[in-house]
């Protein structure tokens, strides 16, 4: 075989190749289009000094893209992002492909719900007073007194109308149970909501006094024997 002949096969061989790579590279774009539902978390993002109370947690999203992308596609990887202004009140939220995260080689058919409310308030500090919850019955014959709280109130932080409409907070229950004497113990203290945060402090001394029988000549305050949860 000649120089040229070989030269030319060669070349032949070359466009091949390269149009196998290209077939290859373009299938699938030529690929037939799928669709597919996702049901997307909703991330939201507020300025400080603010907070969401009711809000949309999950919607529906309708992606496209070729057969492969679709099937591999995680849930997971598909994300709606909300940034939330500093108006408090009850927002309403279009929303759009803009919105959604997730990766290339997507698009966004539809999201359903579009569009969504979401209530913001501001975030405030009050003080509120509490109360200690008893459970469990003392020894026979002792009497259980009005138990005192130190200190009486703590500082809680959380949205403005739920901190408003909050006059009294509560203990971890505090067990009596077959005691016949005055005795002091560290409980927590429990949120009402969970938008409502104990800031300081989240424990508190809760004396509990006790008459013991009259038969019992055991006087004063014991130390509990372990701290309540």
């Amino acid at each position: 075989m000649s120089d040229g002949l070989r030269t030319w096969g060669l070349r032949l061989l070359a466009l091949g190749i390269a149009l196998g790579l290209w077939f290859n590279s373009s299938f699938e774009d030529r690929e037939v289009l799928n669709e597919r539902v996702v049901e997307a978390s909703v991330s939201y993002t507020w300025p400080k000094g603010y907070m969401v109370l009711d809000r949309e947690r999950n919607v529906n999203v309708r992606v496209r893209g070729s057969s492969k992308r679709v099937r591999g596609l995680d849930p997971d990887q598909v994300d709606v992002q909300v940034e939330l202004s500093r108006r408090p009140g009850l927002l309403t939220i279009n929303l759009g492909p803009e919105n959604v995260l997730m990766p290339e080689g997507l698009e966004v058919v539809s999201i359903e719900p579009n569009v969504i409310t979401v209530e913001v308030e501001r975030e405030v500090s009050g003080s509120i007073r509490v109360e200690p919850d008893l459970e469990g019955e003392a020894a026979a014959g002792a009497k259980v007194g009005e138990p005192e709280v130190f200190p009486s109130q703590v500082l809680v932080t959380g949205p403005e109308s739920l901190v408003a409409s909050t006059e009294v907070l509560h203990t971890r229950p505090v067990n009596v149970g077959g005691r016949s004497a005055t005795f002091e113990v560290s409980v927590a203290v429990v949120p009402p909501d969970p938008l409502i945060q104990i800031a300081r402090p989240t424990r508190v001394k809760v004396r509990v006094p006790i008459q013991p029988p009259k038969n019992d000549k055991r006087n004063g305050a014991r130390p509990a024997p372990a701290e309540e949860p």
